[in-house]
């Protein structure tokens, strides 16, 4: 349930209004959008007759009750206006959201070494990425597949940082691993493996660090967007949705079938960030560029690309990965498509 308060409600109103709204037992959250103020309610709401919360304050303007089973999550939570994530970086705030720029996530899927890593950093950070992608633990499909690093590819990917001034996201799969993760990530990934592993989606909404959830291969639409409300729920708003490919019915040709109607499917239900990851949508490093565009055409809010300086030797995916050279001439052909949705940064991009 959310209270809509008029154009102009006097601060002093709106906290006695939250104070009544707590002798009642719910737990007022108040959200400040560009024209109102909006206050979640979180508790037992059911009973509530939303007529009877109105008469509260002539200050309220509306009271709505939450049809949807995610609430939080909910582009009705926010009374309708998108919500933005920022993240500091070594370069500055970078803001995932809606109206602005696409930001750019790249990098290996493991860390392989110090001299790989940031080499690798140097080079998506001239082409214009924003954040350097890089797996310490890796969930695989055989136990005989490479698992990563572990804690020692998180120090690697703060080198990797320091060299390069880019935000770091990896991966956590274990909630012993999160406290440690987040010390050294700006942002925090569950991946689709773990899209609903419960006890992990409540750690990393314990912690501070926005959170980058991938949608599980075989999750629906209110899966993913209920796999949110766990983080949510446990305190972490700064949460944004990826898309990355679910599994349908060919496989022959593509890894996964990448699911761009879920942009705009996604945009009408939620307020929160949306995402897409073209490398492991189609698992063809010659077919990551045309999904790209396609996902900036379609209103993506970040794309998440695999990067390697020599994907034949990549201990993981390589396949699917960008050469540096490759993905430096695929930001300059994005960059087309994104000034012409008016989503993308005028900054200059280095190549070479």
């Amino acid at each position: 349930m959310i209270v809509v308060m008029k154009v102009g409600s006097p601060e002093q109103e709106i906290q006695r209004i939250e104070t009544e709204l707590q002798d009642w037992g719910l737990t007022p959250e108040k959200i400040i959008g560009k024209h109102k103020i909006v206050m979640g309610l979180v508790g037992d709401t059911a009973s509530l007759d939303p007529l009877l919360l109105q008469e509260i304050s002539p200050w309220i303007e509306n009271v709505l009750r939450v049809e949807k089973p995610y609430k939080k999550t909910s582009l009705e939570y926010r009374n309708g206006e998108h919500s933005k994530v920022v993240v500091p970086t070594p370069n500055g705030d970078v803001t995932f959201g809606v109206n602005h720029p696409v930001v750019v996530i790249a990098g290996p899927c493991s860390v392989e070494n110090e001299g790989m890593i940031i080499e690798t950093a140097k080079a998506v950070k001239a082409a214009g990425a924003s954040f350097l992608r890089g797996g310490a633990f890796k969930p695989r499909t055989s136990p005989y597949s490479f698992q990563g690093h572990g804690e020692s590819a998180l120090e690697l990917l703060a080198a990797a940082r320091d060299a390069s001034g880019l935000g770091i996201i990896t991966e956590v799969m274990d909630t012993a691993d999160v406290d440690k993760v987040a010390e050294f990530a700006d942002i925090v990934q569950v991946g689709a493996r773990n899209m609903q592993n419960f006890p992990l989606l409540k750690k990393v909404g314990a912690q501070d660090k926005p959170v980058f959830l991938k949608r599980g291969m075989s999750a629906t639409i209110d899966d993913l967007l209920m796999a949110a409300e766990y983080i949510l729920a446990a305190g972490n708003s700064n949460v944004i949705l990826c898309e990355r490919g679910i599994r349908t019915f060919d496989s022959q040709y593509v890894r996964n079938t990448l699911d761009l109607a879920v942009i705009p499917v996604l945009r009408s239900l939620t307020h929160l960030p949306i995402a897409i990851d073209p490398s492991h949508g189609v698992g063809v490093a010659k077919f990551v560029g045309p999904m790209a565009k396609a996902a900036i055409a379609a209103g993506a809010d970040s794309l998440m690309i695999e990067v390697h300086p020599n994907p034949a030797k990549a201990l993981s995916d390589g396949p699917q990965s960008q050469t540096f050279e490759g993905f430096a001439n695929l930001m300059q052909e994005l960059s087309v498509i994104g000034k012409a949705v008016g989503r993308w940064s005028e900054s200059p991009v280095i190549v070479g």
